[in-house]
């Protein structure tokens, strides 16, 4: 059974000093689900947060909240009476109020059932017995806890997020994305949550919308959007990316590496076969035997080793190819380092390639 969205905005347009900042933007969460905006900054993402939160108002659209609209071009009810919940990169804890006042700040009803609600919270994320401590006493982990806490309190229907994890550590930041996850989850809250770093959005996300120039260019399950991508900037957003350049000529083009279905292509249309560094095989076999097509992979073609680094769990190989000079960037598993100048063949995982007008 399909839930019903517990947010909608529907083809909100906003507009700043006569620049269109956002363009027909529309999107539908339901409960317990996590949407990531996604995209580079400048690119309309908090914008889009700030009016489903209300506290900026768009040009044109409706946002719905449960099937009721809060704002379109008659009527705008303000943040408060939403039943919105808000959390911020910049975790705005109160500075006077220990830990669990910050919690309950916000909380109505009565002592005895606030106490139980943020004692309850407080050792979901970990700050059992933190409550009396303030906020200049705990690290940046555990402030974020504290806001997480607090935005979760009043048990909203909706959590808005806006780069919450931006200020933590690598480390830390995996980890309390993680403990984030399973309390918004069990919370069954809709959370629409703002980043401009792919891994976060698809570590966390139930659906990407991913954003460019204020509209929503793609949008989806994230192994949808990371295997389909719309074209090739999309593609290069979660990855780095090898760009191969041919001619379509009846629907085929001829490459180094053999030639490539290229259907729905006019013929002279000049296209970009893109495939990312871990599809690109290096023929270790070969030995220099020559170019010997493969069922599966082509042709095989000639790159001589501009630099390999190793990167932890797998070596980064740059090639410039023989044919015309370009870099393309191989990955490998465990450690391989080749020596600048060494020749290597290179084949390309057909299955893998994305093919997109130039």
């Amino acid at each position: 059974m399909t839930l019903a969205p517990r947010l909608e905005a529907r083809t909100i347009s906003r507009r700043f000093h006569g620049r269109d900042v956002l363009r027909d933007v529309s999107l539908q969460i339901a409960p317990g689900q996590i949407t990531c905006l996604l995209g580079p900054s400048g690119c309309g993402k908090s914008t889009t947060l700030r009016i489903a939160a209300g506290v900026d108002r768009q040009d044109a659209g409706e946002i719905l909240v449960d099937g009721r609209t809060v704002s379109d071009d008659h009527r705008h009810l303000p943040p408060e009476h939403r039943g919105i919940g808000l959390m911020f990169q910049d975790f705005a804890l109160f500075p006077h109020l220990s830990v669990a006042e910050n919690v309950a700040f916000g909380l109505s009803g009565g002592v005895a059932e606030k106490r139980v609600r943020v004692a309850g919270l407080l050792e979901r994320v970990d700050l059992g017995g933190f409550g009396t401590a303030y906020p200049h006493e705990l690290s940046g982990g555990e402030q974020q806890r504290v806001a997480l806490a607090r935005a979760l309190a009043p048990r909203p229907a909706i959590l808005l997020m806006d780069e919450p994890f931006s200020g933590l550590d690598n480390r830390l930041r995996d980890d309390i994305r993680d403990r984030t996850l399973a309390l918004l989850k069990e919370e069954n809250t809709a959370v629409l949550l703002v980043t401009h770093e792919p891994d976060e959005a698809m570590r966390m996300a139930d659906e990407i919308a991913l954003m460019r120039a204020g509209r929503i260019v793609q949008s989806g399950a994230p192994y949808s959007i990371y295997n389909n991508p719309v074209d090739r900037i999309a593609a290069g957003f979660f990855s780095d990316i090898n760009i191969v350049r041919g001619i379509s000529r009846g629907a085929l083009t001829d490459t180094p590496f053999g030639q490539f279905l290229t259907p729905g292509h006019a013929d002279g249309a000049a296209v970009e076969i893109v495939i990312r560094p871990q599809h690109l095989r290096i023929d270790f076999d070969r030995k220099g035997r020559g170019p010997d097509p493969t069922p599966s992979d082509g042709i095989a073609a000639r790159g001589i080793v501009e630099r390999a680094r190793f990167m932890g769990r797998e070596s980064l190989v740059e090639f410039r190819m023989e044919h015309d000079g370009t870099i393309l960037k191989a990955t490998v598993p465990a450690v391989f380092l080749p020596k600048p100048g060494t020749p290597l063949w290179l084949t390309l995982r057909r299955d893998r390639c994305f093919v997109f007008p130039a």
